[in-house]
């Protein structure tokens, strides 16, 4: 099999992106689209000309699919024959995923389901399935503590799982938090949207953080999606590939980086290390959960949960993007996106 792999990317690639409208799909469809792959782009509905035009380069195909519906994704994959798949399509709202879980089920879980099922009988076929950190690790005790988390677990359990069955090339990418320019819902494009109408004029309440001295690690999506082309082109299937900087940085850190950026007032106020946030917070990080719903601790150790990977780096990958170029076109990307009168 691995002798196979060079002759699949040597000339045509041809690749099929789910989740191509979405964050990291944009810039995704972007960079395989400026390295010479043909790339077919996944869309749920059919979009406006105008906007098709604004978020993918001219000579990119868009499909429309309900990866919901596994006879729709059979004919997807019949329709375009791909050599490889990037399944970056998904729910990823914590908050969100505690008022919709058969949702994120149907959405996270059988969806990659129907895609490895059409890819069943293409094993010559790459898939990379984007995971997350926030996965558990049943075997060792662990439960999920929202269920975002158990969605995702299940999804990459399912994944790799099948992938071994029915002799799949399955590869996972477990990405830290991307930032970069684009319509995202993490922390820095909250942060920035928050700046940006301050900046406006308009009256904000206070930015409210959980606290200032967490870390997390934080990576540019364009240098996440050059590692998703590491691992498509080079990866062992049945590997999870972590995808980070290696650099944790705080929040406080973060935070005071874009508001370095701005001559506006913006106040933001911290709440404390275990994650609880002022009341009525308006705009938080901290993950939402009912009020009823039974306290799991903190998510599990991260160290322990990346024991059984591989980071991205031993494929010659390695970050390219600093993070205060990062912060500096995110806040830019809100600028000018308001400027010219469009949704960011």
């Amino acid at each position: 099999m691995d002798a196979a792999k060079p002759e699949i990317f040597m000339t045509g690639r041809r690749l099929l992106i789910t989740g191509a409208a979405g964050f990291t799909g944009r810039h995704a469809v972007a960079h395989f689209a400026a390295e010479g792959a043909e790339v077919i782009a996944v869309l749920r509905k059919a979009i406006p000309d105008e906007s098709r035009k604004r978020l993918f380069p001219q000579d990119v195909r868009t499909y429309i699919c309900d990866l919901n519906d596994g006879e729709a994704v059979k004919r997807m994959i019949e329709d375009t024959v791909p050599g490889e798949v990037l399944h970056l399509a998904g729910k990823n709202s914590v908050p969100e995923s505690w008022q919709s879980p058969v949702q994120y089920m149907e959405t996270n879980v059988m969806a990659a389901v129907y895609l490895l099922d059409a890819l069943r009988s293409r094993t010559e076929v790459r898939l990379l399935v984007a995971g997350s950190r926030l996965k558990f690790n049943p075997g060792a005790g662990e439960r999920a503590v929202h269920p975002y988390s158990l969605s995702k677990t299940l999804e990459e359990l399912m994944s790799l799982s099948w992938g071994t069955l029915f002799g799949q090339q399955v590869l996972i990418a477990e990405p830290c938090n991307l930032i970069g320019p684009g319509p995202s819902t993490g922390f820095c494009s909250l942060l920035a949207g928050h700046i940006f109408r301050s900046e406006q004029g308009i009256a904000q309440p206070p930015f409210h953080l959980s606290s200032r001295l967490a870390q997390r690690d934080f990576l540019d999506v364009r240098d996440a999606v050059r590692a998703y082309d590491c691992i498509l082109k080079q990866g062992e299937p049945g590997t999870v590939y972590r995808v980070d900087s290696g650099e944790p940085r705080s929040l406080g850190e973060v935070a005071e980086g874009m508001l370095s950026l701005t001559r506006a007032n913006v106040r933001v106020e911290w709440g404390t290390e275990s994650g609880q946030e002022p009341v009525n917070a308006p705009v938080s990080d901290a993950p939402q959960k009912p009020v009823n719903a039974p306290d799991r601790g903190a998510p599990h150790n991260q160290a322990e949960a990346n024991s059984f990977t591989v980071h991205a780096s031993a494929l010659n990958w390695h970050p390219q993007v600093p993070l205060e170029r990062s912060l500096a076109e995110i806040l830019e990307y809100y600028r000018s996106s308001n400027r010219k009168g469009a949704s960011p």
